[in-house]
């Protein structure tokens, strides 16, 4: 029996119930099977994210997925959901219970909110990034084709690099004592993969790219399309962009 027979077979026997704990949708996770790069270079790859804000229902699938992707301990987050509740200008409510990884409750029933919105945050990965720069060892670092990881063998858990970061996406894992964050799921992206949020996500509101691939339509999306960037003053540059985010969202 082939390994994709054995775990399809496994599923049906464990029935609809059992198959709700996996994180990724199964049928994602078989088409990836066997998508393995022979040879990576650095410089042939430049990667973006972009968020489309719009599509984003709140579901908390992508958490999950992350999370079972790559072992992020209990209630620390690689990546996670906001839900915006804006009310007037000077008014706006932000909640991710859990990181929204179980999704969001009802939204608060009070009178006077104008709309209500999902904004999917993570590692912005930027350019000019604070986090490496304040790194006394240089355990934070700059991949070549433009990704921002943690040298753990390096990092010595003084957490400079975690009040560094303006986005508030590093943590000093418990377990290891040493800093952590999304790396766009680094292992997979070099094997020619999506990250695990990006192929979880029922509704496509997470997309990954590719400068350096032709024509590639995330990219395109991202140089034709009104995409923004979080806190662009800080002047970080960053390479996970947003589309259809309002001036709210930060």
């Amino acid at each position: 029996m082939s390994r994709r027979t054995f775990l399809v077979s496994a599923l049906q026997g464990a029935g609809a119930g059992a198959a709700l704990v996996i994180a990724v949708p199964v049928d994602s996770l078989l088409a990836d099977k066997g998508r393995v790069v022979e040879r990576y270079d650095w410089n042939d790859h430049s990667y973006l994210f972009l968020v489309d804000i719009s599509r984003c229902i709140g579901c908390g699938m992508c958490v999950k997925a992350c999370k079972k992707e790559n072992g992020v301990p209990a209630a620390f987050y690689r990546t996670w959901v906001e839900r915006y509740t804006v009310y007037d200008e000077e008014t706006t409510h932000i909640e991710s219970p859990e990181g929204a990884m179980n999704g969001f409750g009802p939204s608060n029933p009070a009178t006077g909110a104008s709309k209500s919105f999902f904004v999917p945050k993570l590692c912005n990965h930027c350019k000019y990034t604070p986090c490496t720069q304040v790194c006394p060892v240089g355990a934070s670092y700059t991949t070549r084709d433009g990704v921002v990881m943690v040298d753990r063998k390096r990092c010595i858990g003084c957490g400079y690099c975690v009040q560094a970061c303006p986005y508030g996406s590093r943590y000093i894992d418990p377990e290891s004592h040493t800093a952590d964050k999304c790396t766009w799921c680094y292992h997979r992206i070099t094997r020619g993969m999506n990250p695990a949020c990006v192929q979880a996500c029922p509704k496509g509101a997470r997309l990954f790219g590719d400068r350096m691939r032709e024509n590639d339509p995330v990219f395109e999306m991202v140089e034709t399309r009104p995409v923004r960037i979080l806190q662009p003053e800080l002047l970080t540059k960053p390479q996970c962009y947003y589309l259809g985010a309002d001036k709210e969202v930060r």
